[in-house]
């Protein structure tokens, strides 16, 4: 079979479209009740003739009171997004695409208008829709330029985007100073210029066009009554078509690119009864006769479709974008063309299993809201029967009725003679209920808290709130009042890594040459080309959502952990560095609600921390010192030990050396003076010839 005809596929295409439209009129009447409950018109409650209209704005309460909580908590962050490498040597394109992201791109496309329009759609609509594309327009400006002379006009002119439209040439007469002289002491004249001629320089003036083409990319929220998306859809990944539905001005569309010719063929828009009283419930149109709007202004129904079909019938369907201006058949088809993505993201803050709708405060708020009304009626009704009682008149006991029917300060109250005052005219007498209501008023209250979970202390306590209370009671009454209002935040930032994924992927695609911006006072070149566009994305939550006090205090404790690690480590240390330091600086000044810290401190530049750091390495370290002395003064007193113990050895060895000869020579005395004793025993013996009594000298005899 061959491939698809446009014939064909405009055909399936115009079909899925009304599934789309008739899905979407369905929906939009619970979208125009919510936005009436918000805007507190309330057509299903109407009052009574002559009696209380006030309306309960519930629903406008509790969203602008968690709408703030919610931006404060995505967008307040210093890095929304955060890259994550999903390969090998990913690392630093993911940190560049970070920066480049969350300080250049996202800023300039106007990014936080849109997460905080669907945010505000989500809060009251259920759904909040955001788109992202490359606006590629071109711009035509008329300026006058005077006082040019010859090169600046052809630098002027030389562009070829540049059209000129009037020139006019003046001569300008230039003339020269006065002539001077110069004298010698005395008065006597040295030299005299003499006086020059005018020059003549020609002078232009021009009138030019210039035409410029500028791309950039941008988000936008995209009102629901707009969006289209197919009905048996559980999500925009496994709808066979997504697209978007709008008016646009045959200017706009001829300044996007298309054949100016064809643009101007394309009939008016008609009008689409669903769509346009969506839209009048959000805002009027500026133009209320359509026959008297210029021909440029004129608007066109225009569709942006990505279509999910087999067009080339090769059994696998592809992703199509199809735009069409003036209806959805062949003859408006403007662009037919292969894609990559569906551009949008539907987010919500609450999730509903197996439903593409998420839940809204609207939802959980207005059958509150509409018996809220009705008892604030009945209630300030009665206060009124309460404070203008109804008068009870006999008939032709009052002179002038006028004085009872429209009484006047001072008026007097003219009574027939002869009739009692008292009876002539008398009050109706209305039971004061009023009281009952403000029981209910308050459960009331306490019920739309419990089902939304948004309260006070999800949305900022009263400063004596909390008052009296332990410091752990405290905790878990912000803990539970918070809780309900967490997920909310969580779920809606889960819907935001689709629109930061799209966007990398936006500038990955358009940008074909680096670009130098200037981020944390340093010019920095990105190149996305690079880059690898399936990087994950990690919207950050948590972050800046504290008090300021709470901010404060964080940003303190990590200070002081800076000064300790400082203390320990030294400055060239690997965990803090001068700009870690800097930056905790800053964050306490921007903590405390000043925007500028330079004002306040100086950054130093790298190479004075250089310089102070190597100087620092010349000087000798008190501490360094302290601990040198120390360990010279151990070793002397150990080396001091050491010579005394040896000299004690010497001593005690000395001692003992001294003691052994003389035992030593006690010894050889008494062995002498025996051997003496025996010889002059043996000569007694040898001379009378009788043995003497055996004798000694110390020790044991013999």
């Amino acid at each position: 079979m061959a491939a698809m005809t446009d014939e064909r596929l405009c055909a399936l295409v115009s079909q899925l479209v009304k599934d789309c439209e008739g899905y979407r009129d369905e929906l939009a009447t619970d979208r125009i009740k919510a936005m009436e409950y918000y805007d507190g018109t309330m057509r299903d409650v109407p009052a009574d003739a002559n009696r209380s209209k006030v309306v309960s704005r519930d629903v406008r309460a509790a969203i602008k009171k968690v709408l703030p909580s919610l931006i404060r908590t995505i967008l307040g962050n210093d890095k929304v997004v955060e890259y994550q490498p999903v390969g090998e040597g990913d690392e630093a394109a993911a940190e560049q695409a970070t920066d480049y992201i969350n300080y250049v791109v996202f800023p300039e496309s106007n990014g936080y208008d849109a997460v905080q329009d669907a945010a505000h759609d989500a809060l009251k609509l259920r759904n909040g829709v955001i788109r992202w594309w490359y606006e590629k327009k071109q711009t035509v400006s008329v300026s006058t330029h005077t006082g040019l002379d010859e090169a600046a006009l052809v630098q002027l002119v030389g562009d070829d985007d540049v059209e000129v439209l009037e020139q006019s040439q003046t001569i300008e007469r230039i003339g020269t100073p006065e002539s001077h002289a110069f004298e010698r002491a005395g008065g006597i004249p040295l030299h005299t210029f003499p006086h020059a001629a005018p020059v003549e320089q020609p002078s232009y003036s021009v009138k030019i066009r210039r035409r410029a083409e500028r791309g950039t990319p941008r988000l936008a929220a995209v009102p629901l009554e707009e969006f289209l998306i197919h009905p048996d859809a559980i999500s925009i990944e496994d709808s066979p078509i997504t697209g978007i539905a709008m008016r646009m001005r045959r200017s706009d569309l001829i300044a996007m690119g298309y054949d100016r010719d064809v643009i101007e063929r394309l009939p008016a828009s008609t009008g689409d009864r669903g769509r346009d009283d969506e839209d009048f419930a959000r805002r009027r149109d500026a133009f209320a006769a359509r026959d008297e709007m210029p021909k440029a202004l004129e608007e066109v129904d225009y569709y942006e479709l990505y279509v999910t079909i087999d067009a080339d019938d090769d059994g696998i369907a592809e992703l199509r974008r199809l735009v069409f201006a003036g209806g959805t058949s062949e003859e408006n088809l403007l662009s037919n063309e292969e894609w990559d993505e569906v551009p949008f993201a539907d987010l919500i803050i609450e999730r509903r299993p197996h439903q593409r709708e998420g839940g809204s405060v609207t939802d959980d708020l207005a059958e509150i809201q509409r018996v809220k009304t009705v008892l604030m009626r009945q209630t300030l009704d009665n206060l009124y029967w309460q404070n203008n009682q109804q008068p009870i008149v006999q008939e032709g006991a009052i002179a002038n009725p006028e004085a009872v029917l429209n009484p006047k300060f001072g008026q007097p109250i003219r009574v027939s003679q002869g009739i009692d005052a008292r009876a002539a005219v008398g009050y109706t007498m209305v039971p004061f209920v009023a009281k009952e209501s403000f029981a209910m008023l308050s459960y009331l209250d306490q019920e739309a808290t419990d089902r939304t979970g948004i309260s006070d202390a999800s949305s900022g306590l009263a400063p004596d709130a909390l008052m009296n209370m332990t410091a752990r009671a405290t905790a878990l009454i912000e803990q539970a009042g918070i809780g309900q209002t967490e997920l909310m935040v969580r779920t809606f930032a889960h819907g935001l890594r689709r629109v930061f994924k799209g966007l990398l992927r936006l500038v990955i695609k358009h940008q074909d040459r680096p670009r130098a911006v200037r981020l944390r006072g340093q010019w920095v070149s990105f190149d996305p080309r690079h880059w690898n566009a399936e990087m994950d994305a990690t919207v950050n939550t948590g972050l800046g959502a504290g008090t300021r006090e709470r901010d404060m205090m964080m940003i303190q404790m990590i200070q002081q952990l800076q000064e300790k690690l400082l203390a320990t480590l030294g400055p060239d240390n690997p965990y803090v560095s001068p700009d870690n330091l800097y930056n905790g600086i800053a964050k306490s000044v921007e903590a405390a609600g000043l925007k500028s810290p330079e004002l306040y401190f100086t950054k130093p530049t790298p190479e004075e921390i250089h310089r102070r750091m190597q100087a620092a390495a010349e000087q000798p370290n008190p501490e360094m010192q302290k601990l040198q002395m120390r360990s010279q003064a151990e070793a002397e007193k150990a080396r001091l030990l050491a010579e005394n113990e040896r000299r004690k050895l010497e001593i005690d060895r000395e001692l003992k050396l001294a003691e052994i000869q003389q035992k030593g020579a006690l010894k050889r005395y008494q062995i002498d003076a025996e051997l003496d004793l025996k010889r002059e025993q043996n000569a007694a013996e040898m001379m009378g010839g009788e043995p003497l009594t055996a004798a000694q000298v110390g020790g044991v005899p013999g």
